[in-house]
């Protein structure tokens, strides 16, 4: 298992963690599923298209239109908003490994999504090896 950190800057943000998630598989470089798991209840994952930017800002925005931040949550602390958002995303995701490469579509990454920042943020990364692609 690999922890990795992210330093977040924003209450919401979306940071694109492909690249970790490349490295890592390549070191390993065999062939399975990498699971990738954010043990917070105010962060997400998802696998979306990393190519234009503007998604992540639509992401964001339409998380805060389905559950906007200033509403009469019963949980008080400030962040319900935040742990709704996460339910939606979910806190882990599984990406099929060949030879070490990531199988992910063309324009597809992953995406860490900050709903209650800034904070340091972890992902652990759980390799399960499979057989060897053909």
């Amino acid at each position: 298992m690999k922890m990795v950190s992210f330093d977040t800057t924003k209450r919401t943000q979306v940071i694109d963690i492909t690249k970790e998630l490349t490295e890592q598989a390549r070191i390993w470089g065999k062939s399975g599923i990498i699971n990738v798991y954010c043990p917070h209840t105010t962060a997400g994952l998802t696998i979306q298209e990393n190519y234009d930017p503007s998604v992540k800002d639509d992401i964001l925005n339409t998380l805060e239109r389905l559950v906007p931040q200033n509403f009469a949550y019963r949980h008080s602390e400030n962040n319900a908003d935040a742990h709704i958002k996460s339910v939606l995303c979910g806190v882990s995701i599984t990406i099929p490994v060949s030879n070490g490469h990531l199988l992910l579509g063309r324009w597809q990454g992953v995406l860490l999504l900050e709903l209650d920042g800034p904070r340091k943020r972890q992902v652990y990364l759980t390799f399960i090896e499979g057989e060897e692609s053909k």
